[in-house]
């Protein structure tokens, strides 16, 4: 594809500067200098090259050499490096400032992307500049690490190239928000988010990553990215230890306290009596969820808990006797298993109910 061609314009004044650098061996002028940087702004805001620009100053330094018998090399090379790098000065300062424009509107794109703020139609128009099509269904991942990142930072860089790398040419925004890493994909592409989850995982050191549903619209990028916020908190305070989490994987636990009262209710009511035990309700609790999480496994529970299969049934014989729920009996295990995920919910017995 051949290069666009630059207008002599970018060159105005400068054979007439070297003619008169040859016969004085003066240096640039302020205003000379002035008029150079000008000259490269307006360049870069044209959206030329720099290495053209420099290349088409070289070419005008040999075609117009000045021919004056005074002619002083060394002066008339020493007005091309001060009209070169004046030139490249513009250029760079005017790029520099259309880079933190345009970092400025995508993070503002973001927030509102992201918060669901401004109007959704004018969203959408915005969208199509950063590569995505809200008129989708898009899905969006999250991942936390050991620390808070910035698009700067070695990590989100890390992972952007991984990305870029695979998924040359398709609809990806990365970026980052309130320290996490974020990936916004079209719902459609699950592998991306699934390669976004595990090279963030890798380059964070062993941190999380919550993948929310796919949904479609402007709203729906809302949607997805605060399901897998809520993922990571769900994770936190439940205790999971997948690295990775699929919000369709945990809508049972949103099921769960929809009702909050009637969960709180059955905690209380279930659990409450573990109270009275000697050092709280926090070992017995811990006893059943490891339990259960352990498939009602007596070794197995006993072996993740560090008991004997003796010490272990005295626990559960103790539950018996201060709920009136046998955890070894299937009639009343659902019940307490539910109670035992509220519990985690609601953070109980650390918070009051």
């Amino acid at each position: 594809m051949a290069e666009p061609v630059i207008p002599d314009s970018f060159l105005e004044g400068y054979a007439q500067i070297l003619d008169e650098v040859a016969l004085s061996g003066r240096r640039l002028t302020r205003a000379e200098l002035d008029a150079r940087r000008s000259l490269g702004r307006q360049a870069a805001e044209a959206g030329y090259q720099l290495r053209a620009l420099v290349r088409m100053h070289l070419s005008a330094t040999r075609t117009t050499w000045p021919a004056a018998a005074a002619v002083s090399t060394e002066s008339v090379l020493a007005a091309v490096e001060q009209t070169v790098d004046a030139f490249a000065e513009g250029f760079e300062r005017a790029q520099r400032l259309t880079v933190r424009r345009e970092e400025a509107a995508r993070r503002e794109f973001i927030d509102d992307l992201l918060y669901g703020r401004s109007d959704l139609g004018r969203l959408a128009e915005r969208a199509t500049r950063f590569g995505l099509r809200l008129s989708r269904a898009h899905a969006v991942a999250v991942a936390t690490g050991p620390e808070a990142y910035t698009e700067t930072d070695i990590v989100p860089r890390q992972v952007e190239s991984a990305l870029l790398a695979r998924f040359s040419g398709r609809k990806i925004l990365l970026t980052t928000k309130d320290g996490r890493l974020i990936c916004i994909a079209p719902g459609s592409q699950p592998d991306v988010l699934r390669y976004f989850a595990k090279q963030s995982h890798a380059a964070t050191d062993g941190g999380r990553v919550a993948v929310g549903r796919a949904h479609r619209g402007p709203g729906g990028v809302v949607q997805s990215y605060d399901e897998a916020l809520d993922a990571l908190d769900l994770a936190e305070r439940m205790g999971l230890d997948d690295p990775v989490l699929y919000a369709a994987d945990l809508l049972v636990y949103p099921v769960l306290t929809r009702d909050r009262q009637a969960m709180a209710d059955l905690v209380r009511s279930e659990l409450g009596p573990l109270q009275q035990a000697r050092g709280g309700a926090e070992p017995l609790l811990k006893t059943l969820s490891v339990y259960f999480d352990a498939g009602c496994v007596a070794a197995e529970t006993a072996r993740r808990l560090a008991l004997s299969v003796r010490a272990l049934t005295y626990r559960l014989e103790r539950i018996h006797q201060l709920t009136g729920s046998d955890p070894s009996d299937p009639m009343h295990r659902y019940t307490l298993q539910t109670a035992v995920i509220g519990a985690r919910l609601l953070d109980w017995p650390a918070k009051e109910i």
